[in-house]
């Protein structure tokens, strides 16, 4: 299992930015809880506004 996922069956995900500015958040995340890709519309640095963030594979 990744570090720092503690919880039973948790994973950690990657939610990047749709303005491909390159900016990421690392989420942890259920599979069994929530089987479908997680969106966040989240604050993006880099662009200075906020923005939606998609789940992308964790490298």
């Amino acid at each position: 299992m990744a570090k720092g996922a503690t919880k039973a069956g948790a994973i950690l995900v990657r939610v990047v930015s749709t303005l491909d500015t390159g900016f990421f958040y690392v989420k942890r995340k259920n599979p069994k809880k929530m089987p479908n890709k997680l969106e966040f519309r989240k604050y993006d640095p880099r662009a200075r506004k906020h923005c939606l963030f998609v789940e992308s594979k964790q490298k």
